[in-house]
């Protein structure tokens, strides 16, 4: 069986997290507000605005997507230094 206090560090929001959390929903929200960019201008070389804005996001999506990926390697090696450090197993 697990042990409770387990369960209870596992469900900790740390100020890392909500960063992680911020990052992946950016994206999608920013997609799922069509009435943001719904529009044809500005017009950037020629493309309309819902087009390049559209793509714009990919490129974004991408950085913010690398950058929960890094916080939450770091997050982990944290914890598992912590945990080794505090005298129990890491998981």
């Amino acid at each position: 069986m697990s042990d409770a206090s387990d369960v209870t560090k596992a469900a900790v929001v740390t100020p890392v997290r909500v960063a992680i959390a911020l990052c992946l929903l950016a994206p999608f929200v920013a997609m799922l507000w069509v009435g943001s960019y719904s529009k044809t201008d500005p017009v950037f070389i020629g493309i309309p605005f819902f087009y390049w804005y559209q793509m714009l996001w990919v490129l974004l999506s991408t950085a913010l997507t690398m950058t929960a990926y890094q916080l939450w390697q770091r997050d982990q090696r944290a914890r598992k230094a912590a945990a080794s450090a505090s005298g129990g197993a890491a998981k």
